[in-house]
């Protein structure tokens, strides 16, 4: 899924957290509805302005962030 032309990161919005293109919507909140069980078709249902290729879009980039992450162990 090639997520750069549907997350953005604008100082004005949000204070430059990632969010879906043309909307207020964060993607950690994806993440979060998603990690708490939410299917993608009731995350759809909540949020109509979303598309299943927006919410795909979220989960390559938060994959594509951790890939070049480092764990580091106290």
């Amino acid at each position: 899924m090639e997520y750069k032309n549907r997350i953005i990161s604008d100082p004005n919005i949000l204070r430059g957290k990632p969010i879906i293109k043309g909307t207020r919507i964060p993607v950690e909140l994806i993440l979060t509805k998603l990690g708490e069980g939410i299917s993608i078709e009731e995350l759809l249902k909540a949020y109509p302005n979303l598309t299943k290729e927006d919410i795909l879009a979220a989960i390559s980039y938060s994959a594509d962030v951790i890939k070049n992450e480092e764990l580091v162990e106290s």
